[in-house]
This record gives C-alpha cells, sequence and structure tokens, in this order.
C-alpha cells in the first residue's frame, strides 16, 4: 500500500509531460500536414531518378 505513495505522484508527473509534448507538437505544427509525405514516395523525382556519371 506504500507504493501508492509513490507511484500515484510519479504517474500523475508523467501524465502531465506526455500532455505538455502533445500540446508542444500541435502548436509546432507536427501535424499540419498529414498527407504531404506520403504522397510524395509515390511522386518521381526527376533530378534523382538516374545516377550522374
Amino acid at each position: 500500500m506504500d507504493i501508492l505513495y509513490l507511484l500515484i505522484p510519479v504517474s500523475l508527473v508523467f501524465i502531465a509531460l506526455i500532455v505538455w509534448i502533445f500540446i508542444w507538437a500541435i502548436r509546432s505544427g507536427q501535424f499540419d500536414d498529414l498527407e504531404g509525405p506520403a504522397h510524395e514516395i509515390l511522386m518521381d523525382d526527376e533530378e534523382n531518378s538516374h545516377p550522374k556519371k
């Protein structure tokens, strides 16, 4: 039972840290363009399609 006095505050701090990181990621634009990188791999890049000799 004594371990709960340690685990509950540690878990609350851990949850607060996760929420802070999530809010930081939203504000810094990490979730702005979710489809762009997925479509980039399907497009041919003309500059890098043939190795230079």
